[in-house]
C-alpha cells in the first residue's frame, strides 16, 4: 500500500489528508460511544478507524526522511479531524443532559410553564441564596434538545443562572423524544 501511495505523488498527500481526517473524526465519535456505554457501536467504528490508521501511518513513517511533507499533512489532518469529530459528535448529541435553572423566588413557575409548553419536564425546588429565596428548576432532556431549552430560558429570563450537565444514567421522569 505504501508503494502505491508513493507512486501517486501529490495525490498521496490528499489521500493521507482526507483519510486521516476521517480516521480522527471516527475516533472522536467512537470515544463518545464508549463514554455512553455503546460497546457494539464503539467496537464497529474502532475496527475501521484502526484499519485506516495502520495504512496511513505506515505510509507516513516509512518515507518520513525522503518526504517530510507527508508528516506535516498528517499533522494538519489530525488537527482538522479533531475539530470535525467534535462537530459531528455535537450534531449526533447522543445521551441525556440535565439543566438546572436558578431564578428569583416567584419567577420560576412562569418559566416552568413555558418550558412545559415546549414539551420539557420540569421540577421546581425551593432554595435559599445569600440574601433571598430562590426557585431551582430541574429539567432532564435529550442532549439534542439543550439548545431549544436554553433558548426558551434566555427568551423568558435573561438573568437566570443556567447550568447544563451530562447525565450518565436516568430512571423515571418525563423526557420527550
Amino acid at each position: 500500500m505504501d508503494k502505491i501511495l508513493t507512486e501517486l505523488g501529490v495525490l498521496s498527500y490528499f489521500i493521507i489528508f482526507f483519510a486521516k481526517i476521517i480516521e480522527v473524526s471516527m475516533s472522536t465519535v467512537r470515544i463518545m460511544f464508549v463514554a455512553k456505554g455503546e460497546r457494539v457501536k464503539a467496537a464497529f467504528i474502532a475496527f475501521f478507524e484502526i484499519l485506516i490508521w495502520i495504512v496511513i501511518v505506515s505510509s507516513v513513517l516509512s518515507n518520513i526522511n525522503e518526504d517530510p511533507i507527508r508528516a506535516l499533512v498528517y499533522c494538519a489532518a489530525f488537527a482538522i479531524g479533531n475539530y470535525i469529530g467534535v462537530y459531528i459528535e455535537s450534531k449526533l448529541a447522543v445521551g441525556l443532559s440535565s439543566i438546572q435553572v436558578i431564578t428569583q423566588d416567584g419567577l420560576g413557575h412562569a418559566l416552568a410553564d413555558d418550558l412545559r409548553a415546549h414539551g420539557f419536564g420540569v421540577t421546581i425546588i425551593k432554595g435559599e441564596g445569600k440574601d433571598t429565596f430562590k426557585e431551582i428548576l430541574l429539567i432532564h432532556l435529550k442532549r439534542r434538545r439543550i439548545r431549544e431549552a436554553v433558548d426558551v430560558i434566555n427568551e423568558k429570563m435573561v438573568n437566570a443562572v443556567v447550568i447544563v450537565n451530562e447525565v450518565k444514567a436516568l430512571r423515571g421522569g418525563y423526557i420527550k423524544k
